[in-house]
């Protein structure tokens, strides 16, 4: 037997028994996903794969659907333009297998839940996801991007202004038991984070272009 195939014993055997630490799911992000990850995309991806392990720590933490919605939907808006795209489902299927996530159980939540929430207004979705939940949660940053995700695919989302907006995640926060300035906080750095990422792939189309310029 290689080296290699009692390296990947151990460390399923080690998935199967412990807890991983976050060196162990890299190792194993690593090995199940072997390509170069774009520089635009490393820091997101590795930022996601110690935050799936540290939950993973976690006693307490469930595997809800506000928590898989928050997962598959911030993946998919912080990977947008990710190249080759074909590369995108192995590499979810990758940081979900590395932390003890199962990607597909994770993935057919998501698109049931939003197939449940989907042409509701965000009064109608705000009552369902509090009485849909179970409290307490346990409080997470991609749980509570859940909330706000589900929230803003409401069909009058973009008709209602952003106190109404704050004041619904803030009743659902309440009502579930998770603290209302976490949430602002999670929120608030994510849509700075989605900026921050399109302006940077616009820095660097831009330089793309003055790169073939200077060679013609």
């Amino acid at each position: 037997m290689s080296q290699h195939t009692l390296w990947l014993l151990r460390f399923t055997y080690k998935k199967l028994t412990e807890k991983l630490t976050v060196s162990d799911s890299k190792k194993l992000f690593h090995e199940r996903f072997p390509y170069v990850i774009p520089g635009l995309y490393k820091r997101i991806i590795d930022e996601m794969l110690v935050e799936l392990n540290l939950l993973n720590q976690q006693n307490e933490f469930i595997q809800d659907y506000l928590f898989c919605i928050g997962l598959t939907r911030t993946f998919k808006e912080l990977t947008t333009g990710y190249k080759p795209e074909k590369h995108l489902d192995p590499l979810f299927e990758s940081l979900c297998f590395s932390t003890n996530f199962d990607a597909k159980k994770i993935n057919d939540i998501s698109i049931k839940t939003f197939e449940e929430f989907k042409n509701k207004s965000s009064k109608e979705i705000s009552t369902l996801i509090i009485k849909k939940s179970k409290s307490p949660l346990y409080s997470s940053r991609i749980l509570n991007l859940g909330i706000y995700l589900i929230i803003s695919n409401s069909i009058d989302y973009k008709d209602i202004n952003e106190s109404e907006r704050n004041e619904l995640i803030s009743e659902i926060c309440k009502a579930l038991s998770l603290s209302i300035s976490k949430a602002d906080k999670d929120i608030g750095i994510y849509n700075s984070s989605l900026k921050k990422l399109e302006q940077a792939k616009e820095l660097l189309e831009e330089t793309k272009i003055k790169d073939k310029q200077k060679k013609i």
